[in-house]
């Protein structure tokens, strides 16, 4: 299984989103400032994740959110407004 998620800085308010085989692991890296140069500070928080058969599929799933971000339609997501996200667990 693999995983797109969405984190949020409760500092800044800022968002990052991802795609990863161990979404725990990877959040723990996040949270531990060793998940790279993006989320080296703050406070993350995970806010939205959702679950795919393979990281391929999760990849393609976070480009598209990633082209959502700051638009009505990641504001949806991260509210848990978009019906066909909320719906379905799985991509």
């Amino acid at each position: 299984m693999a995983f797109v998620y969405i984190l949020q800085d409760k500092i800044s308010q800022k968002y990052y989103t991802g795609s990863c085989l161990e979404i725990s692991k990877r959040i723990d890296r996040h949270k531990n400032h060793t998940g790279g140069r993006t989320t080296k500070v703050g406070d993350w928080q995970l806010i939205y994740y959702r679950q795919c058969e393979t990281i391929d599929e999760a990849r393609k799933l976070e480009k598209l959110v990633k082209s959502y971000k700051g638009g009505n339609a990641f504001k949806k997501i991260i509210h848990g407004e978009l019906a066909e996200w909320s719906k379905a667990p799985h991509c």
